[in-house]
């Protein structure tokens, strides 16, 4: 009988990883812009890959440590997972083990010894024990130290310059081998100030190559080391034509944001850009969980201040997210009437404008407290998300009211701003990203943004929802802008939850079957 019961059980757990791989729809990536590249440049994309499958490798090693151990799996659905979460942990369930034998995730994953006590950590002066660009080990006393990427990866990084200087010898674009050059720079002596900075003046290639130790939200001690990831782009020319001239309008948004003058007083450079592209490969930190579908980038201040930044928005990506999850989720969600202002085309422009709100609000404190990042601390990537959610929707009325967006209505972009967070939150409590996403989503209901009718369904209300998207931005942007930490931290534990209507919204979607995300099958 005990035997019985756990076979029973047993079945049970497979049922549900098996249901968990399956939340994640197959999308097979390919581009007609791969097929209109020349027989050279389809020979650098071949390098690009190349290199990003060393980055692959290096962040399975920065995240979980020995890939071989996931490898060796036998059953196939504990396998499966852990390729597209890099590990036994469940990046759209707070990092949770699936597989029996593996407790919690580390708060450091691998970038600091896992017996390291924080009484260490205090005592340990180094002052380059937070840069991105460190790992902590123990010396052969067992005390601490920092190792600098270029020793700790040499082997790996090496090939990748090796494939990076072939590429800058066959590219015809100076730029891209100007960028290329500076990369092999950078990952041999860990300053990528020059790179980032050749990155931003390469705005006339046909495709890119994101890739370096980049983000820093796979490390949830401290937010400080960056995980190695790699984006291979074509650029869409037509697309990225149309969206040219809202650059040179950043400046005038920034100066309408709905906050006290001296909390907008940052001047975005004008020399950014916005551009679509198709993306035909992912590797590393972008390709773990939940994936990217815009980017912007650098995350170098120093840049922002000089040049600007990219946004990069991944259009094959972004369709396939809509097609397979968001509108899925308006047919559940949503009033037979108010479904028609979902969109396609205003999550194209909610996603872009995301990213650039990134670049607006302020850099610095207004009260001696420094720059915001060091202010507001653990809450700072939080907060960074949930102003870039809100201002990137702010944005977005704002152009259409002026008439420079004329393909959506304001009624489409909140409607399908809405169904996003959604679509965001049932990524969970792991991410930033996630933890914006409900306290936005809790804000705009609290307000009355929308109520649900007797069935359930949303009912959106338009004046309301517009009112709330600006006092969310003013709070956003005065708690940034004082650094506000303990408040921060405060509004956060109260407000970055699902509560009791979202859980159940949620529980319509994933009863539904509808995907939280997707995974890729590269087709090249």
């Amino acid at each position: 009988m005990a035997a019985l019961a756990m076979g029973a059980c047993a079945n049970k757990a497979d049922e549900a990883l098996k249901e968990k791989v399956e939340s994640y729809a197959v999308v097979e990536v390919k581009s007609p812009l791969y097929d209109a590249l020349s027989e050279n440049d389809k020979q650098i994309v071949g390098l690009f890959r190349q290199a990003a499958e060393i980055m692959d490798s290096l962040f399975w090693k920065q995240t979980f440590g020995d890939k071989s151990e996931m490898d060796a799996l036998t059953d196939q659905y504990e396998k499966a997972y852990a390729m597209i979460n890099y590990g036994p942990w469940d990046h759209l369930d707070d990092n949770k083990s699936f597989i029996e034998g593996y407790g919690e995730k580390p708060l450091g994953c691998q970038y600091y010894p896992q017996d390291m006590t924080m009484e260490e950590w205090n005592a340990f002066e180094d002052p380059n024990k937070l840069s991105l660009y460190t790992v902590i080990r123990r010396d052969e006393n067992g005390a601490l130290k920092t190792v600098w990427y270029r020793d700790e990866y040499k082997e790996e990084l090496e090939r990748v310059c090796a494939l990076l200087e072939k590429a800058a010898e066959l590219t015809t674009n100076e730029g891209m081998r100007t960028y290329l050059t500076e990369r092999v720079k950078a990952f041999r002596t860990d300053d990528y100030l020059a790179s980032d900075l050749a990155w931003m003046d390469m705005k006339d290639c046909n495709m890119d190559l994101v890739i370096g130790p980049i983000e820093n939200y796979d490390d949830h001690l401290f937010e400080a080391k960056a995980a190695y990831e790699a984006f291979i782009l074509l650029k869409d020319e037509t697309r990225s034509a149309n969206l040219a001239k809202y650059v040179a309008l950043l400046p005038e948004l920034q100066k309408a944001l709905p906050c006290a003058p001296e909390y907008k007083t940052f001047v975005p450079g004008t020399s950014s850009d916005l551009n679509v592209y198709d993306a035909i490969y992912y590797a590393g930190d972008c390709n773990a969980g939940s994936k990217t579908i815009a980017i912007n980038l650098p995350n170098d201040e120093r840049v922002h201040e000089a040049k600007g930044a990219r946004r990069l928005q991944l259009y094959n990506s972004m369709m396939a997210k809509f097609d397979k999850i968001m509108a899925p989720i308006g047919d559940v969600l949503m009033t037979p009437e108010q479904l028609d202002y979902l969109s396609a085309d205003a999550f194209f422009w909610n996603v872009t404008f995301h990213e650039v709100a990134h670049g607006l609000g302020v850099k610095q404190t207004i009260n001696g407290k420094g720059t915001v990042d060091a202010a507001m601390g653990s809450e700072k990537t939080t907060w960074e998300e949930a102003k870039a959610d809100i201002l990137g929707l702010f944005m977005v009325s704002k152009l259409i009211d002026m008439g420079e967006i004329t393909d959506i209505t304001k009624e489409q972009s909140i409607a399908t701003f809405i169904a996003g967070i959604v679509r965001s939150v049932r990524f969970g409590f792991a991410s930033s990203h996630g933890k914006a996403n409900m306290m936005c989503y809790n804000y705009m209901e609290d307000h009355g943004a929308f109520t649900r009718n007797a069935e359930g369904k949303w009912v959106i209300d338009f004046e309301k929802a517009s009112e709330a998207v600006e006092s969310w931005a003013n709070l956003i942007l005065e708690t940034q802008a004082t650094g506000n930490f303990e408040f921060a931290q405060e509004y956060s534990s109260k407000n970055a939850s699902i509560r009791e209507a979202l859980a159940a919204d949620i529980a319509k979607v994933n009863e539904a079957g509808i995907p939280r995300d997707i995974v890729f099958d590269f087709a090249w």
